[in-house]
């Protein structure tokens, strides 16, 4: 199995002041904000057409017709989207001990009590649950679409496997749909998170409260940029 690297390409420590620690490029930004987009239009469309109560919503996308051919392609563009994400950061998500140490210690997490935690690396127990969660129905999503997608595979898959697919679909949908939830509440919850997504950078000191196996890393390879 291959090992996780919690350092990746472009992570560095700025100098500053304000010592900054830099988490994201842009390229893993603008797949973050593209995937994000996708999702929030997914979730739009998809509920516009799973009842005739929610059919008004369809008026966002210009009409039924257009709404139905919009959903899929949508969906093709999360998929290429996210995975470009994926295989950029998926080595730094890989589980190790200190996850279940997290886990174990969910209460301390919760209270914000950052010192009776273990030294996390570039990302903690529940932001790998997200990213794993998200990849695998993700797939599901884009599997399921496929077999449902009437215009290029109506005709190729029998009646049943499309009752099926649907049904996992809908499923599928709702839960990613929690995750995203989730994730989004994380990040608001956690002070100074958002930043790394829009800026690409963290402070010194979130980096040293949150993930500090990481950052001590970063420091042991001379990942140090020099003030700007």
């Amino acid at each position: 199995m291959p090992k996780s690297s919690d350092v990746q390409s472009g992570d560095a420590i700025r100098r500053g002041p304000p010592v900054t620690v830099v988490r994201y490029s842009p390229l893993k930004r603008v797949n973050h904000w593209i995937t994000a987009g996708c999702l929030i239009l997914l979730l739009l469309s998809g509920l516009a057409m799973f009842h005739p109560s929610l059919f008004f919503l369809t008026g966002l996308f210009g009409g039924g017709q257009n709404t139905r051919m919009l959903h899929p392609w949508i969906g093709v563009v999360l998929f290429v989207s996210f995975f470009i994400f994926f295989a950029q950061i998926w080595r730094a998500n890989l589980p190790n001990r200190v996850d279940v140490q997290w886990v174990a210690r969910i209460n301390e997490v919760v209270a914000g009590h950052e010192e009776k935690l273990p030294e996390i690396g570039k990302y903690n127990a529940g932001q790998k649950f997200i990213f794993w969660g998200m990849a695998f129905f993700i797939v599901v999503l884009i599997a399921t679409g496929i077999v449902i997608w009437d215009q290029y595979f109506g005709e190729s898959s029998p009646i049943e496997l499309r009752r099926i697919a649907i049904l996992i679909h809908s499923i599928s949908a709702v839960l990613i749909i929690l995750l995203f939830i989730l994730h989004v509440y994380a990040a608001i919850w956690t002070r100074g998170t958002l930043r790394a997504m829009t800026k690409g950078t963290v402070t010194g000191g979130w980096a040293w409260r949150h993930h500090r196996k990481w950052l001590r890393e970063l420091a042991g390879r001379g990942r140090i940029d020099p003030a700007e």
